[in-house]
């Protein structure tokens, strides 16, 4: 099979068998369109004559003339291993020549947190009894509370806070895990939940989404980072604020509260603790940065 209708089978099957999204399959396309224009210039027109050197090739055509991030380079042969074991699987190839080609080491990029009077700063200001206002406060308290990813905090229904003073949440992979609501952020959802969703589900059509607009729809993802960054440039936190910033904060705040990592694994729904552990180095440096300036012999 030529290399070129290889490619098209396989993006036709993720599309249709994983359910890719528009942007992951075009960037699975433009992945393997540099991977064909490769194999073209060594000769390889049949997927057949590939070899793990032509694959082991590629990748140090892009880490070197290419100049391509580990990341990126990683991400790419992500793609081409993907190909390769789907067509092996396939029996399309004997074998998966892919498989033995190992992705570039990836810098360890500690998460980014800000401090618990800058989180305090980033919340309140959302202070206001406008509607709009009323449901920030409650989204930023209830992400700050939970550690939850924005995605998962859009995603939750009404129904899901009907434990009490747990919420239910779905993560990645289907996953379901309980997490605790504080005060700060119950006393916020009541708000919202009494004085506007109310108003604002009427206009709609009858969601069960907790987090709406104005007009009555779940709360997108892209909007709910809008209402992150217009909360960030109020209180002049812009420059160091990302939707995942509540997570990191939250996750490193406990820690540094004396929680269990593997309790904060749990809140966080990480599949594996060796995740979570890196928020234990960002408290460790926050320690040897405190111990660093405080102590008289430390320096």
């Amino acid at each position: 099979m030529r290399v070129e209708q290889a490619v098209g089978r396989f993006l036709r099957h993720v599309a249709v068998e994983r359910g890719l999204s528009d942007n992951t399959l075009a960037a699975y396309r433009r992945d393997l369109g540099r991977y064909a224009e490769h194999l073209a210039e060594a000769g390889r027109e049949d997927v057949a004559d590939v070899t793990t050197a032509d694959v082991s090739a590629f990748l140090n055509r892009i880490r070197g003339e290419d100049g391509a991030a580990a990341s990126s380079a990683a991400r790419m042969l992500s793609s081409v291993r993907g190909l390769h074991r789907f067509l092996a699987e396939d029996g399309i190839v004997p074998d998966d020549v892919a498989h033995d080609v190992s992705p570039p080491k990836l810098p360890m990029r500690l998460p980014k947190a800000i401090g618990i009077d800058d989180m305090s700063r980033l919340i309140g200001a959302t202070e206001g009894d406008d509607p709009v206002l009323v449901r920030d406060r409650a989204l930023l308290e209830l992400l700050y509370a939970t550690g939850t990813r924005v995605s998962e905090a859009v995603g939750l229904d009404v129904d899901d806070l009907a434990t009490g003073s747990m919420v239910r949440v779905l993560g990645k992979g289907g996953k379901q895990r309980l997490v605790p609501v504080g005060s700060y952020a119950r006393t916020a959802v009541d708000a919202y939940l009494t004085r506007v969703r109310p108003h604002w589900a009427a206009k709609g059509t009858s969601t069960p989404a907790l987090f709406l607009g104005p007009r009555g729809a779940r709360l997108s993802r892209q909007s709910a980072w809008l209402v992150i960054q217009a909360a960030a440039e109020r209180s002049g936190l812009s420059a160091h604020v990302s939707p995942h910033t509540f997570r990191h904060s939250f996750a490193t705040h406990l820690l540094q509260g004396g929680a269990d990592v593997r309790v904060v694994q749990e809140l966080l729904g990480h599949s594996s603790v060796a995740t979570t552990q890196l928020y234990t180095l960002v408290t460790a440096d926050a320690l040897r940065d405190v111990y660093t300036t405080s102590h008289p012999r430390a320096r």
